[in-house]
């Protein structure tokens, strides 16, 4: 099985200026050890099961509700029987249809 999660956590009630905030959130996704990529606007993560997926979720936005008084969380997942690393070659199959 293979987990794909994008998601998006926002401190809320701690001013204009968030980064340093969900700077915590993607630091837990690092440490996770699970593939990860960070964009503008969300974090995906890539793991074996949807239980260790949202584990690393659930402990993102707890670093982020430490220091924050309200968390928003935004979340989408695809969860297929399927070989791992898709969060790499589901971009390559894109990339080859554009070139």
């Amino acid at each position: 099985m293979s987990v794909l999660i994008a998601f998006s956590v926002t401190p809320i009630g701690t001013g204009e200026n968030v980064g340093e905030l969900v700077a915590e959130a993607v630091r837990v996704v690092r440490a996770s050890g699970l593939p990860n990529h960070t964009d503008a606007m969300f974090t995906t993560i890539e793991a074996p099961t949807w239980n260790e997926a949202m584990t690393v979720v659930h402990a993102a936005v707890a670093a982020v509700e430490a220091r924050s008084p309200r968390v928003s969380l935004v979340l989408k997942a695809d969860i297929r029987p399927s070989e791992p690393n898709r969060i790499t070659t589901k971009v390559n199959s894109i990339e080859h249809h554009l070139a």
